[in-house]
């Protein structure tokens, strides 16, 4: 059920393979016999400096692929140099992650309680979080006809604990690992909000009903009075919004459409992201999700104009795998693959490049 969580879409899953798609059809140009002996992947945005551009985009209950994940896969990027976003619906806290590895980047869902977001919001300040990544997307669920499929959604009683039972009683490793020493298994940024429910389907359904369909850009003012610190827009796939976000106060915009988890048949990323960077200039912060997979379309996605890629599904996917260990190791990969492709496309500095990477033809 939980690999279904992670690696399906929403609806017919078009826009998640069109993430995909688009990506892989970007063709790279080789250029050789160039002094490639220095090579800088550093870039810096917000105030922060990334070893490499990328980092590790919000992922809900990743403390239930592995055991008590979110701190894990922190700890894994921190030792990558690397920024690691926390999802407000993760299965540990903002201040359990804060207190076992670097303050995280923390993703904000603006519900429809406002007094528990700025609650919320002020839990993530004092915690020291140094970017507020507010999602804007998820006004409602996507329909992700997958989670019904697998029993992880829909089924309720008696049908929803035994197809639950039966699942854990096929992945025996994981039910010792993280079913039972992993506990608790509470969204823990909101646990204290709704006394007397523990289950994570509880919060879910909770959640679920509670998402804010009046959430519009005049709620990024009280937002920016509860937060002293960088905030990005995630979420944005069309130029007139992100003129909005940068017009407004917004840091920075990470183009996203969910990883093709909400609304499916709309553009890739990658087909949005040359559009919107054109529609705020060069010099503002633009990041991109959905679709990468490799260092050579983080290289792609830094022709086009972002500052760095944000990674979701890699990054579960090697967490269930391998915990914090798969997670550096991943990071590892993401990395020589970079080198190789600015090797070979005559790029020496991640800050450099520019859209003559991309062959047209």
């Amino acid at each position: 059920m939980l690999f279904e969580y992670i690696d399906g879409g929403s609806y017919q899953e078009v826009t998640l393979q069109r993430n995909l798609r688009d990506l892989e059809q970007l063709k790279l140009r080789q250029r050789v016999m160039r002094d490639m002996s220095k090579l800088d992947l550093r870039v810096d945005a917000l105030g922060q400096s990334f070893a490499m551009p990328l980092g590790l985009s919000p992922v809900g209950m990743a403390g239930m692929y592995a055991r008590r994940g979110e701190v894990q896969a922190a700890r894994a990027a921190a030792g990558a140099g690397l920024p690691f976003c926390l999802s407000s619906v993760g299965i540990c806290s903002i201040e359990e992650v804060a207190q076992s590895a670097p303050a995280p980047w923390f993703q904000l869902y603006v519900l429809r309680d406002r007094g528990y977001m700025r609650e919320l919001i002020k839990r993530a300040h004092a915690a020291g979080s140094p970017v507020l990544v507010l999602t804007v997307d998820l006004p409602v669920p996507g329909a992700r006809y997958r989670d019904v499929r697998s029993g992880f959604r829909g089924l309720v009683g008696t049908s929803a604990w035994l197809a639950q039972a039966k699942d854990g009683l096929c992945h025996l490793r994981w039910l010792w690992d993280v079913w039972l020493r992993g506990r608790p298994h509470t969204l823990g940024s909101v646990a204290s909000f709704l006394k007397g429910k523990q289950r994570v389907s509880d919060f879910l359904e909770w959640i679920s009903a509670n998402f804010d369909r009046s959430l519009n850009w005049k709620d990024l003012e009280w937002i920016r009075a509860e937060w002293d610190r960088p905030i990005v827009i995630k979420g944005l796939l069309e130029p007139a919004d992100a003129k909005v976000a940068k017009s407004i106060g917004a840091d920075g915009i990470l183009v996203s459409n969910h990883g093709g988890r909400q609304l499916d048949s709309v553009r890739s990323s990658i087909s949005a992201l040359p559009r919107i960077v054109d529609a705020v200039g060069a010099d503002f912060t633009v990041f991109l999700d959905g679709g990468v997979r490799s260092g050579l379309d983080i290289l792609k996605a830094l022709a086009l104009g972002a500052r760095a890629c944000f990674v979701g599904r890699a990054w579960a996917y090697a967490l269930g795998a391998g915990g914090q260990t798969a997670v550096a190791r991943l990071l590892a990969t993401f990395r020589a693959e970079l080198e190789v492709a600015m090797i070979l496309t005559g790029c020496s500095s991640a800050r450099a490049a520019a859209p003559d990477l991309i062959d047209e033809i």
